[in-house]
């Protein structure tokens, strides 16, 4: 439930999430620990366990992660109005940044430098990143029980299994050890239930010819599709447009492709606005326009309807328990995101110091993460002047 049951003006909600739409660099597990820091720790708007439960249930479903976060606080705090706005605030300022790159592109055929700041902004945003696992996980262990199902999770997600089975083992497997310790706690026979076998998900297929001019339909309905079904991280958003975009349809080449996943790379705010870009290299502003709305229309969809539904699973034992579960794989999931990001970011002295840097500035002053995340921008180009 809710810390404060006071519902939020629009506006306050909007201005927030408009910044957090500026700010968010890093990728979902950075901007959902901007969140954590911003709506549990600062504004108490939610409490732990329910941004917790908010956060495994919403790795269940297709769509951004942490895009969807916004949305489900928004829709905490005021209703589907709520929702909307901060799911469009948070979208807005990434869209427009690269629908503006994706126009300089088109005009100029080049993408401007920005490494000098990514140097500062990544080792920042790892910082961020262990600050909220560090209160996120202290939470989600509430028992020793849980301890393996997050060990055999980051397990299985640095050796290359995929995000969403990952995290549905962790819950369903984790939920039918933890009923059954409770069961064996209490002198219950532990044995009297089997594990279900999880299904495939099916993958949808749409047949487009190739033309030299796509039609904004087609173009809304591709990524509409994209943004449907679409589990995982950037690099499965990655192989998508390569399969379709470049090889099936032709609307891009690969250098054009390679461009694009570069742009929603050093952007902030959700990666999925890599469609922006595309949209407008194919059609041009309506493209980017109808690209954008396609690929994040589902995801308000999904929140709708999962939102009202995710408190009543605290209410059953083994919901709870595949909730519990579920929670502890997502820490996981950011954990193995930020040694991942760690073994390719912290390479030189200069990330290093601002990595050191952003960590006190994160555990020991308590800084808002917009802070690190500027300061380690600024920084990052200053120490690569020397």
């Amino acid at each position: 439930m809710a810390a404060s049951e006071k519902k939020t003006p629009l506006g306050e909600l909007a201005r927030l999430f408009l910044k957090l739409g500026f700010i968010a660099f890093g990728g979902p597990a950075a901007h959902i620990a901007m969140m954590e820091d911003e709506i549990v720790t600062r504004r108490k708007w939610l409490d732990r366990q329910h941004f917790l439960d908010l956060i495994g249930a919403t790795n269940l479903i297709p769509g951004p992660n942490s895009t969807e976060m916004t949305m489900h606080v928004g829709y905490e705090r005021a209703g589907i109005p709520g929702m909307i706005t901060t799911g469009a605030c948070f979208i807005f300022p990434a869209a427009v940044m690269t629908g503006t790159l994706g126009w300089l592109y088109v005009q100029y055929g080049t993408l401007p430098e920005v490494e000098p700041f990514l140097v500062g902004i990544k080792p920042a945003v790892m910082a961020v990143i262990l600050g909220a696992l560090w209160k996120l996980g202290k939470k989600a262990l509430k028992s020793w029980a849980l301890v393996p199902i997050g060990v055999a999770v980051a397990v299985a997600l640095y050796f290359g299994v995929s995000e969403i089975w990952a995290l549905l083992a962790g819950g369903v497997i984790g939920m039918m050890g933890l009923v059954a310790f409770e069961r064996m706690k209490s002198g219950k026979n532990a044995a009297s239930f089997f594990l279900p076998i999880v299904a495939a998900s099916p993958f949808l297929q749409a047949a487009v010819t190739t033309q030299s001019e796509v039609p904004l339909w087609k173009l809304g309905l591709f990524f509409l599709k994209v943004g449907a079904i679409l589990y995982g991280s950037g690099y499965v958003l990655i192989a998508f447009l390569e399969g379709d975009l470049v090889d099936s349809y032709g609307w891009l080449t690969e250098q054009q492709l390679l461009d694009a996943i570069a742009i929603g790379q050093f952007t902030p705010g959700p990666v999925l606005t890599t469609a922006t870009f595309i949209g407008y290299v194919i059609g041009g502003w309506p493209g980017a326009v109808v690209a954008t709305l396609g690929i994040f229309l589902p995801s308000f969809v999904f929140v709708a309807i999962l939102n009202p539904i995710v408190p009543k699973l605290r209410k059953s034992p083994w919901s709870a328990a595949f909730l519990d579960a579920v929670n502890v794989s997502a820490v996981a999931l950011m954990l193995v995101v930020t040694i991942e990001l760690g073994e390719s970011v912290l390479t030189g002295w200069v990330p290093l110091v601002i990595f050191a840097l952003a960590l006190l500035g994160a555990f020991r002053f308590k800084l808002n993460a917009a802070y690190l995340v500027l300061g380690g921008a600024v920084l990052g180009w200053l120490l690569m002047l020397l």
